[in-house]
């Protein structure tokens, strides 16, 4: 019997609709007392889970290897953690004319967040880029998010974050970035196991963000805050989210070009440097925003679905690009890009 697989000329991605299929389940069905108190102990188990996984993931090779291309990865840590921010920041405008506070609030925290790790390395593979340069550089966005992402809420959100404060910290290092530790210290030990089964923790590391959504989405529906958004307003801020990503896909690419990146290295670059990942987002903005997370992650739902869809195009695109011509010249860029994927792909 043929396994079924999902039609590749459908543009949204069938865990997306199984995001919403578990929206819908809240709405309908939201968790309410004892169900509500067993569902939020299960959530925090699963984000904690989720960490662990993902530190047990983190090759310390990788990593290692990843630093000799430093000029790559600070490009992409600057468009995440920097200039994403600032985009954000700068949309405070729009409010309350186009957008509400509470999905502005949500529109900056979807700034704040990494980048993504396998839809970054998908996408730069299939457009012929530096995929060694893309693991990298997704993993550590992710890394450096657990920490960067909760201080810039701080600093960016402050008490408009949903009762973000010293113990909203507190919550974070304990419930992700203790577990991540854990998962690099264990790595020795499970690293292989984890490896051969990557399928299937696949599935699992899903199954706790769906659980995440239902509980945050659950405890939103109880406090009634969805009446507090229209048809109007998810227009405008779907408006806003669309500018946003053609700026950030726009000052990737042409801007690595003007630091020199080759074609592998910027499509790299752009894939990683334009994404926000819904992995790490969702965990973190449970732990952040409590009852108010469910209008605090509907900005990065939609945007992460926006940008499937429209790097997907756009990577088939550049895979259309002809093959680039040798170069007579040694490339100080292109050998550290070898001594990347070299360490990369015999980890």
């Amino acid at each position: 019997m043929k396994r079924l697989k999902w039609p590749s000329w459908l543009p949204i991605d069938p865990y997306i609709l199984l995001l919403l299929g578990t929206v819908g389940l809240a709405a309908l069905l939201p968790a309410r007392g004892t169900g509500a108190e067993v569902a939020s102990g299960a959530s925090t188990a699963a984000i904690a889970f989720l960490f662990f996984l993902y530190g047990a993931r983190l090759s310390t090779r990788e990593a290692m290897d990843g630093v000799r291309h430093w000029r790559l990865h600070l490009t992409v840590l600057a468009c995440t953690f920097v200039l994403f921010p600032l985009l954000g920041l700068a949309t405070r405008g729009l409010e309350p004319v186009l957008l509400d506070h509470s999905l502005h609030t949500g529109l900056l925290f979807l700034t704040l967040v990494p980048s993504t790790v396998q839809s970054s390395i998908a996408f730069t593979s299939m457009a012929r880029g530096n995929v060694p340069a893309a693991i990298c550089a997704g993993s550590f966005s992710s890394l450096v998010g657990i920490v960067l992402t909760p201080l810039l809420a701080a600093a960016l959100l402050g008490s408009t974050g949903g009762g973000f404060s010293a113990d909203s910290l507190l919550k974070i290092v304990l419930q992700l970035l203790v577990p991540f530790l854990a998962g690099q210290l264990l790595r020795r030990w499970i690293g292989g196991f984890v490896a051969r089964h990557k399928k299937v923790l696949g599935h699992v590391d899903r199954g706790s963000i769906l659980l995440v959504v239902y509980t945050a989405f659950s405890e939103g529906m109880v406090q009634g805050i969805w009446h507090q958004v229209s048809p109007l307003r998810l227009g405008g801020l779907l408006a806003v989210e669309v500018v946003l990503l053609a700026v950030m896909l726009a000052v990737t690419w042409y801007g690595s070009k003007a630091l020199g990146f080759g074609r592998e290295d910027r499509i790299a670059i752009q894939f990683a440097g334009s994404k926000k990942s819904l992995a790490s987002g969702l965990p973190m903005a449970s732990v952040l925003f409590g009852a108010h997370a469910s209008l605090a992650v509907l900005p990065l739902m939609l945007f992460h679905q926006m940008q499937l869809m429209v790097c997907a195009v756009i990577a088939k695109r550049r895979s259309r690009d002809p093959e680039p011509q040798p170069s007579l010249s040694p490339d100080p860029a292109g050998a550290s890009r070898i001594a990347v994927g070299t360490g990369t792909r015999s980890g």
